[in-house]
């Protein structure tokens, strides 16, 4: 930990600690579910760092509390940098704005307030009765980023679901023939190249569940495992959409399932279940008006489950319904230089009305920027 004091004025003091606090934050990232991700910092009355921390996953002490225990009695007439509105509730260690206020912190810098509307502002409210000097805004940005998930799930019920796209210039993610039955067992084919997969891996280091159809199963054979090779604390859930309870018992999904594989059907096929049972896999089973699962039951299910984020890899009919029922949060489409053909499997169907992209971030991805990473946040979590 540094322990030298930043000679700053005050405005850019701020700045300085709160950054450190978001770069402590950011290592919770993949591990914190179903908690927020979190980091802390506390200076002294010199402006000295004497404590940092961060949430490392749920269960274990919040930021501030690890903070506060680093800085010992040299947090008395300091300030606390905190990525998000210390708690008011009592846990595991107890509130932390009453922590705070105990240590002797007498002005806390927040970037945000707790997005669950039953304690919003709670913990800002309990640190100023005790006399804390608060302040609220500095980082409230990427903090905001760092917690979409758990912003969505909290306030809305559902998780935070990002579509991932990798598809060709014209708009394909196959050829034709990859949709055809085959007895040959499949292999993905792969449209982007390896840095673009290897950035794919880390996108589901951070999800709590991967959602693909049976069309994929079925084409690709794939495993859908996380293989960033990253530390995680929650197995991430592998959730397959399969109405008629068609995914093959020889599937590398269901070869290598261990309770956390989902499998949403309509089927009543007892026997088929029972397979399937036996084999680790979980059965989901919905009771829709028509001849499709239900996306937005789907979705209600999974954050029951306690899934605040969702990464979508499947085909054209899911892409589609997801985009046409207003399902998604986030956009990640993966663009190859490459041409398939009119005849080739397209990323999308016909939808509604024409889609437009807002806030689209674009990025060249490989050794020689060859794919192109376009990131679009369709609607604000926080809102």
């Amino acid at each position: 930990m540094p322990d030298d004091a930043v000679k700053l004025p005050h405005p850019d003091q701020d700045s300085h600690w709160m950054a450190r606090a978001l770069d402590l934050a950011r290592r919770g990232v993949g591990l914190c579910s179903p908690n927020p991700i979190v980091g802390c910092v506390i200076t002294d009355a010199c402006g000295k760092l004497v404590g940092e921390g961060w949430h490392e996953y749920a269960l274990r002490d919040h930021a501030e509390v690890v903070a506060l225990a680093q800085a010992g009695d040299r947090a008395r007439g300091g300030t606390a940098y905190v990525t998000l509105e210390p708690c008011n509730h009592t846990g595991r260690t107890g509130p932390c704005s009453e922590a705070l206020a105990k240590a002797g912190i007498v002005r806390v810098v927040a970037a945000t307030s707790d997005p669950n509307p039953l304690v919003a502002g709670g913990g800002f409210a309990t640190l100023r009765r005790a006399g804390v000097q608060v302040e609220v805004g500095a980082g409230a940005t990427e903090s905001h980023r760092l917690n979409e998930a758990f912003a969505r799930w909290i306030q809305h019920q559902r998780p935070f679901v990002t579509l991932k796209v990798a598809m060709t210039l014209d708009g394909r993610i196959a050829p034709a023939s990859h949709a055809t039955q085959s007895p040959q067992p499949r292999q993905p084919y792969w449209i982007t190249s390896p840095a673009s997969r290897e950035l794919v891996h880390r996108m589901r280091h951070e999800a709590d569940a991967l959602l693909t159809g049976i069309g994929t199963v079925l084409a690709d054979d794939p495993l859908l495992t996380d293989r960033s090779g990253a530390t995680r604390r929650r197995p991430l859930q592998r959730v397959v959409l399969d109405s008629a309870l068609r995914i093959p018992l020889d599937s590398k999904l269901v070869a290598s399932a261990n309770n956390d594989l989902v499998v949403c059907t309509l089927s009543r096929d007892e026997a088929r279940i029972r397979d399937l049972l036996t084999r680790g896999v979980r059965i989901e089973q919905f009771h829709p008006s028509d001849a499709q699962l239900p996306l937005d039951l789907v979705l209600s299910r999974l954050a029951k489950e306690n899934i605040l984020s969702v990464l979508t890899e499947a085909g054209t009919a899911m892409n589609t319904a997801l985009l046409t029922h207003n399902l998604v949060d986030r956009l990640e489409i993966f663009c190859a230089p490459l041409w398939l053909g009119a005849q080739a499997l397209p990323a999308f169907g016909n939808l509604p009305q024409p889609f437009r992209m807002p806030n689209t971030e674009v990025h060249r991805i490989g050794h020689d920027n060859e794919d192109i990473h376009l990131r679009s946040l369709l609607r604000d979590p926080w809102l």
